[in-house]
């Protein structure tokens, strides 16, 4: 497949075939260049990983054996003389978004939002999977890295990944395996439900895919969804500095496989709901923003609930912004944005411990 480089914009062979201003541009020999627009740049800062706990947290990267690379967010350790909790507790499978091409876990925008829901959850950690992007790695690439991450939990719970890091040793150990969560944010959200659908796909009903992994549920924070025929949100919602109209047409169509377009079960609200009609998906808990998105995210959790799937939709009222809670600045800001933050992570842990 051809190469992600930055393409030297002197040499007269490459032409642009495609751009997505201030974010992509696809040259005609199948290079992309991937650029940060003005005033995004404190956020695509790469955190390096790190041990000794910050605010609570330790960050660590794994390379597995299924060949996906994890970012583990993981609550510290107790001190020696506390006594440790033996009871386990639950995980989350992060899927980040991005459009299906833009972005890495390692980023100051999901650092700064994941790395302090691991301490504010109770959960064991959050494992983040550095996805493959289009348009080099169309979908259903992306699908396929969230499964063997999904592998991987398997492995580690069956004990069956070898050497582990002493990180994925903490994990293993204090993981409760047959509650694993998927969490997405916009496109991610997406993966959500495509994973969750492809896992379902897979199993037998006697969980033999899996194995000791159970699925017990998904959040989807203000998910990608979107069709060829506009909504009224994204003709009258304002677009934010993640989120423009021209992101939503070109980033979608790139993602997609070749041949597709938004009316595909990948990004349809409607179509992606009709093909797990059959399918058993575990409950879904959609947060949605009043934003360019906000017709089709609704949109898609009435379209599960009349195929008979469990969907809670919980409406970030007055946040306009696409994925606001990874918008640190508005966090320091505007007490608004920081007060739906506040019912957001309460309303995801809410739903963690419900299930």
């Amino acid at each position: 497949m051809p190469s992600t480089t930055t393409a030297p914009e002197t040499d007269p062979s490459k032409t642009v075939v495609e751009e997505v201003t201030g974010w992509l541009r696809l040259y005609s020999d199948g290079t992309v260049e991937r650029l940060t627009p003005p005033g995004a740049e404190p956020f695509t800062v790469i955190v390096p990983p790190y041990t000794e706990p910050r605010n609570g947290v330790t960050v660590h990267d794994v390379t597995t054996a299924r060949g996906v690379d994890v970012r583990l967010y993981l609550p510290a350790e107790p001190p020696a003389a506390a006594p440790r909790p033996r009871r386990r507790r639950p995980l989350l499978l992060h899927l980040h978004g991005g459009g299906f091409c833009l972005s890495r876990p390692s980023w100051a925008l999901y650092h700064n939002f994941y790395a302090p829901l691991a301490a504010k959850l109770d959960v064991a950690g959050i494992v983040s999977v550095f996805l493959p992007l289009a348009p080099e790695y169309r979908l259903p690439a992306a699908i396929d890295a969230g499964h063997a991450a999904l592998l991987w939990l398997r492995d580690v719970a069956c004990g069956d990944e070898g050497n582990l890091d002493p990180a994925v040793e903490r994990l293993r150990d204090e993981a409760d395996f047959s509650r694993v969560f998927l969490i997405g944010d916009s496109s991610g959200g997406n993966l959500v439900h495509l994973v969750a659908a492809h896992a379902a796909a897979k199993d037998d009903g006697a969980g033999a895919d899996l194995h000791a992994v159970r699925l017990a549920g998904g959040v989807l924070l203000n998910p990608g969804f979107a069709r060829e025929e506009k909504s009224r949100s994204e003709l009258e919602n304002p677009p934010s500095l993640f989120l423009t109209e021209e992101m939503v047409d070109k980033l979608l169509a790139l993602g997609v496989p070749l041949g597709m377009n938004k009316d595909s079960p990948y990004t349809s609200p409607s179509l992606a709901a009709e093909a797990v009609a059959r399918l058993h998906m575990p409950p879904m808990l959609l947060m949605v923003a009043e934003d360019l998105l906000h017709d089709p995210q609704v949109e898609y959790g009435e379209a599960m609930a009349r195929v008979g799937k469990t969907v809670e939709t919980v409406v970030s009222r007055g946040a306009v912004a696409h994925v606001f809670y990874l918008n640190f600045f508005a966090v320091e800001s505007d007490p608004l944005t920081a007060e739906r933050i506040r019912e957001l992570i309460d309303t995801i842990k809410t739903f963690i411990d419900r299930y």
